[in-house]
């Protein structure tokens, strides 16, 4: 029995989790003595090669995770199920995913909830988009935009790959996203919408109109053009809060008796988030208090700006 089922027998909305004997048709994680890691889609009859020797399928087939198999070299290997966040970044991709730190990130800071309406754009390889269904449950929605046929197909078999099948909360359309928003006969409302994409900024008008008050939009970009874009796209739209750009970096640490120190790898710089609030129509947030820097909107800016003489006067 899966841990998306309940104690009668009756199936829920999955989870992604799964507990009991391992199955065929199962991806799990071998993990190595020097801690590598490796994806195995577990199938009857297989065997997972390596330098030192093959690994048999039918060995863990209807096991339990948490065992260790041997190589017939010689070699033991740790075999567990993947957590989400090993899950990701080992899946097959045809985009770039977004990785497990800043995944954590989205969803705190979007504040994604049980029943959230959520729209997503685009669906790359499909990672963020298990944490999201993830976190809005059986009574929320996730939909999720991708222009490209290929990536759409992709982020299809790795959503199903990890929840065991099409998840009941999820609508993935290939398509532009402003197009599909207004090609709907009926605007769904929204309450989070999170873009991953080369221009976030071409999307905040059709968005804004979506958007519940308090509503957050997220967009996760690779470089400080896309971020300066992107906040100043925000401010001057007027229906948002002051806009925040963050970054997150991640560094583990090695203990081992007296040896207490930061490992030598880390991950650094994989993204940037800009994230801001939606206003009530008729409502611009307050103006800033603070002057911007000499020269920040001077004549090689080229970014967008206010139409009101107020905003033009704060930027000039």
């Amino acid at each position: 029995m899966s841990a998306d089922q309940t104690a009668a027998g009756t199936a829920a909305v999955p989870s992604g989790v799964r507990i009991g004997p391992l199955r065929a048709g199962e991806r799990i994680t071998l993990t190595d003595p020097k801690g590598r890691r490796h994806s195995v889609l577990l199938a009857e009859g297989g065997t997972f090669h390596t330098t030192k020797g093959g690994v048999s399928h039918d060995e863990l087939i209807g096991g339990p995770e948490g065992v260790v198999v041997t190589s017939v070299g010689g070699t033991a290997f740790l075999a567990m199920r993947p957590l989400l966040n090993e899950f990701t970044v080992t899946m097959p991709r045809g985009a770039a995913v977004v990785y497990p730190k800043d995944a954590a990130q989205i969803l705190m800071a979007c504040d994604v909830f049980p029943g959230a309406r959520v729209v997503e754009a685009g669906a790359g390889s499909g990672a963020l988009t298990c944490s999201l269904l993830r976190a809005v449950g059986p009574t929320g929605r996730v939909r999720s935009y991708e222009r490209r046929d290929d990536f759409a197909a992709q982020a299809r078999r790795n959503v199903e790959s990890f929840f065991a099948g099409p998840h009941p909360s999820w609508d993935l359309t290939v398509g532009d996203l402003v197009e599909s928003l207004e090609a709907e006969s009926t605007p769904q409302e929204v309450d989070r919408a999170i873009l991953d994409m080369l221009a976030p900024w071409e999307c905040v008008d059709a968005l804004a109109e979506r958007l519940v008050p308090g509503g957050v939009l997220l967009a996760y970009v690779a470089t400080t053009t896309q971020l300066a874009r992107m906040v100043e796209t925000l401010r001057v739209h007027g229906g948002f809060t002051e806009p925040e750009a963050t970054e997150t970096l991640l560094r583990a640490w090695h203990a081992e008796g007296l040896a207490v120190r930061p490992r030598h790898d880390m991950v650094g710089h994989t993204g940037f988030l800009v994230g801001a609030r939606r206003m009530a129509p008729g409502f611009r947030a307050p103006a800033r208090k603070r002057r911007p820097a000499p020269g920040a909107y001077g004549e090689d800016y080229n970014g967008p700006r206010a139409a009101t003489p107020e905003g033009a006067a704060e930027r000039g």
